[in-house]
């Protein structure tokens, strides 16, 4: 909500927002809490860059994001993207670019922990784009 109400402007007709909100589940495992790690320097500069790229593209009046780093519980937000712009379409359409935009270039990665261990999640996005690992997991690939 803070970075909400630090981007509202009186101008704007719409907010969108997007939230990443950790799950007590994936692939019928109980997930217990995730823990992020990034490269803090680079994973500043690529959210910057991305915003500075969404404002170029709409007609926004704000924007911004944030990511966590470090254990974020059940039910807590990871990420969150707000867009304000005088009518809703850019905001919408900016948020999506920008939360397509950070899973590929920003540098942060994510370990699940569940009841019965721990995984070192790849990101699909990222992998594309980067070419990481072909058909293997993470975990698989750190292991040869």
């Amino acid at each position: 909500q803070a970075l909400i109400d630090e981007l509202k402007d009186p101008r704007g007709g719409a907010i969108s927002t997007f939230s990443g909100v950790t799950r007590n589940n994936f692939n019928n495992k109980e997930v217990l809490y995730l823990d992020y790690e990034a490269y803090g320097p680079m994973a500043e500069k690529e959210l910057t860059k991305i915003c500075q790229r969404a404002a170029e593209k709409w007609d926004l009046l704000a924007i911004g994001a944030e990511h966590r780093i470090g254990r974020v519980d059940i039910k807590e937000e990871s990420v969150i993207i707000v867009a304000v712009s005088a009518h809703r379409r850019e905001a919408l359409q900016a948020t999506e670019y920008l939360i397509d935009q950070i899973k590929i270039h920003v540098p942060v990665w994510k370990k699940e922990f569940y009841t019965d261990g721990s995984s070192w999640k790849e990101n699909a996005e990222w992998r594309q784009k980067h070419g990481c690992c072909g058909d293997k997991t993470l975990d698989q690939a750190n292991k040869e």
